[in-house]
């Protein structure tokens, strides 16, 4: 014959069931977190080799631009360099200001981790709600 469980037995099962599942979504938030930090230092360091290597390239571009107005559209010696150089820093703020808004937060937020983690709570109410008319 079958016993109906009693209350402080489902408690107890309740619980110890909540602590796995707290444990486990814990190592899940650190498993994705480590990974969003990894990609992150992975993006900087290629960030970091690519400027390196534009740098230079960039100057020599930019005097190349600077020698063109001289010698081709008759701009100042001393006014193409500010014309050159103010495009370059406007330029420069606008991407800039682009890789400083991929740099959010909100990019580095466990997402996957916090939906399975309302899921499962939305799966514990469901139980409970069901246990609840279980017994009544």
């Amino acid at each position: 014959m079958d016993y109906p469980r009693s209350l402080p037995d489902i408690f107890g099962d309740l619980a110890g069931q909540l602590a796995t599942l707290t444990r486990t979504e814990a190592r899940l938030a650190r498993s994705e977190a480590s990974e969003k930090i990894g990609r992150l230092g992975a993006g900087l360091g290629l960030v970091v080799f690519g400027a390196a290597l534009l740098i230079p390239g960039v100057t020599l571009l930019l005097q190349a631009g600077v020698t063109a107005l001289v010698r081709y559209y008759g701009v100042p010696e001393n006014w193409s360099p500010l014309v050159v150089g103010g495009a370059a820093a406007l330029l420069g703020l606008i991407v800039l200001m682009i890789g400083f808004g991929r740099f959010r937060a909100s990019r580095l937020v466990p997402g996957r981790t916090i939906r399975q983690m309302q899921r499962d709570a939305a799966v514990a109410r469901r139980q409970i709600g069901a246990d609840d008319d279980a017994t009544e």
